[in-house]
C-alpha cells in the first residue's frame, strides 16, 4: 500500500451515492492521502457517470484537496493496482428493484429490496457480477481491501469470503443510523454513545446500548414512548410496542419491522403500491431529482436531498473504515465480517454483522459467545436461507433456491416459494446466466 498516494477504485461509480463517498474522502484527505480515485460503471451508466464524475471533480476542486478523478468503463483500468475496490453495484438497475418489489406483493408477502424474496432476487442478480469483478481484483490487484456496499451485503460479503480469495469486508449504514437515532433521543453527540451489535446485516440487535461508556439500555428501554415521535435522517420511524421492547430486552434495527410487524408492514405496503407505488417506484422519482440536481454546474457540494435516497452517513462508514485499516488504527467498526465463532450459535464460514476491532490485518471481531434465545431462532433462520441463497446463485441451483426461499421466515408455504421463485427466474432471464 503506497504511502505516497492512494488508488480507489468505485465499481458502480455512477451511482448517486457517489458524492457522500467523494465528501467522506475529502473530509479525511489529511489523515487518508487518496490521490486518484477511479470511477467506474457500465456502458448503460456512462450519462450518469458523466454527471457524477463531473459533481466529483468540482467537490474536489473546491475542497483544494490534491484528488484526480478519473471516470472509465474498463473495469481493468479501474481496478489496476488499486489498494481499495468499493462496491456498490445495482444489477439490472432500479426497475430490476422495481420488480422484486412487485413479485412478492402479488402473494401477500413482504417486499423489501434487501429482505425477504426481494433481497433473494437482488442476491441472484448480484452473484455472478460480484464474482466476476473478484477475478479482476485476484488478477490486477491481488493485495486490495474490497469494502462492499452491495446489497445484500451480507449476503454478497459471505459470497465473496466462500468462494474467492479477496480481502473482504461488508459495510452498512443501517448501525450508525441507530447509534444517530439513540443519540437524537438521548439529545448527546453521536460520538458518546456506543451499541454493541449482534446478528446479521439488516438483522442486527443492540444487545447493549452505553452512554459515556455507562450501560444505559434499561434507561433507554424505559423511555420508549417517546421514541415513536423519533425521526432517524435516514431510516423510517420505529412503530415498536413499548411492551414488546421492554419484553424483548435490547434495540431491534429498523428491519426487523418485517419479522416482528409483518401483517402491519403488509397492509401498508399493499396501500402504498395502492397509491404512491413501490419504495422502488419512489426512489426512481428520487433518482431523477438527483441527477437533475448533479447536472448544475454550480452544484461543487454534496446536496442534503441525498438523504431521501437513504444515503445518511454512508461516507463515515465506508471511509472511516478505509482509514482505520490504511492507519492500522486498532479503532472498532460495525462490520460484515467471517463469524469464526465469535456467535457459538452459527457456522464458523457464514458473515455476521457485528462490531470488530479494525487495524492494518483487517477486521477482528469481538467474541459474543451464545446468543439469547429470544434472537437465536430467527437469526438461525435467516442464516440458514442466506446460506442457501448463496449457493443457489453461485450454481444455479433450483432446488437450492426453492429451499431458500421457502426457509424464510416471511415465506408462507412451499408452494408460494415456488411461486414467486419461477416468477424471479422468468422476469429476470438476462440477469442470471447461472440458471441457463
Amino acid at each position: 500500500m503506497s504511502k505516497k498516494g492512494l488508488k480507489i477504485a468505485v465499481i458502480g461509480g455512477g451511482s448517486s451515492y457517489t458524492p457522500e463517498l467523494i465528501e467522506g474522502f475529502i473530509k479525511r484527505y489529511n489523515e487518508l492521502p487518496v490521490k486518484n480515485i477511479y470511477l467506474m460503471d457500465i456502458e448503460e451508466g456512462k450519462e450518469k457517470l458523466e454527471i457524477v464524475g463531473n459533481l466529483a471533480r468540482r467537490m474536489v476542486k473546491k475542497a483544494g484537496v490534491n484528488i484526480t478523478i478519473h471516470l472509465t468503463l474498463d473495469r481493468k483500468e479501474a481496478i489496476e493496482g488499486a489498494d481499495f475496490v468499493i462496491t456498490q453495484v445495482r444489477v439490472g438497475g432500479i426497475d430490476a428493484r422495481i420488480r422484486d418489489e412487485k413479485i412478492p406483493l402479488k402473494y401477500d408477502v413482504i417486499r423489501q429490496e434487501t429482505t425477504g424474496p426481494g433481497g433473494f432476487a437482488k442476491a441472484q442478480r448480484t452473484i455472478p457480477v460480484i464474482l466476476d469483478i473478484c477475478k479482476d481484483i485476484e488478477k490486477y490487484a491481488p493485495d486490495a481491501w474490497l469494502i462492499n456496499f452491495t446489497n445484500p451485503s451480507g449476503v454478497i460479503t459471505e459470497t465473496v469470503l466462500k468462494y474467492t480469495k479477496i480481502k473482504a469486508i461488508g459495510v452498512c449504514n443501517v448501525p450508525i443510523g441507530m447509534v444517530y437515532g439513540i443519540a437524537n433521543l438521548m439529545g448527546v453527540d453521536p460520538k458518546r454513545i456506543y451499541i454493541r451489535f449482534t446478528g446479521l446485516n439488516h438483522l442486527v440487535w443492540g444487545t447493549n446500548v452505553y452512554l459515556d461508556g455507562e450501560d444505559i439500555t434499561e434507561k433507554l428501554i424505559g423511555m420508549y414512548e417517546s421514541a415513536r415521535s423519533l425521526s432517524m435522517k435516514n431510516i423510517p420511524e420505529l412503530p415498536w410496542d413499548p411492551e414488546f421492547i421492554k419484553s424483548l430486552g435490547m434495540y431491534p434495527c429498523p428491519y426487523h419491522r418485517y419479522y416482528y410487524l409483518t401483517d402491519q408492514m403488509l397492509k401498508e405496503q399493499k396501500e402504498e403500491a395502492a397509491t404512491v407505488g413501490t419504495r422502488g417506484e419512489v426512489v426512481k422519482k428520487l433518482e431523477k431529482e438527483l441527477f437533475d440536481l448533479y447536472k448544475d454546474p454550480n452544484l461543487d457540494v454534496k446536496p442534503p436531498q441525498l438523504e431521501k435516497r437513504g444515503g445518511a452517513h454512508y461516507s463515515d462508514v465506508a471511509c472511516s473504515l478505509i482509514s482505520s485499516i490504511y492507519n492500522d488504527k486498532k479503532d472498532i467498526h460495525v462490520v460484515n465480517v467471517r463469524n469464526n465463532g465469535t456467535i457459538a450459535d452459527l457456522p464458523d464460514d457464514v458473515v455476521i454483522e457485528t462490531n470488530a476491532v479494525v487495524d492494518k490485518n483487517g477486521a477482528h471481531p469481538i467474541t459474543i459467545g451464545h446468543v439469547s434465545p429470544k434472537i437465536r431462532g430467527l437469526m438461525q433462520a435467516v442464516k440458514a436461507y442466506e446460506e442457501l441463497t448463496i449457493e443457489a446463485g453461485v450454481r444455479g441451483d433450483y432446488y437450492a433456491a426453492l429451499q431458500a426461499l421457502t426457509t424464510h421466515p416471511l415465506v408462507p408455504s412451499a408452494t408460494i416459494a415456488k411461486k414467486i421463485l419461477d416468477d424471479i427466474i422468468e422476469q429476470n432471464k438476462e440477469y442470471l446466466p447461472q440458471y441457463k
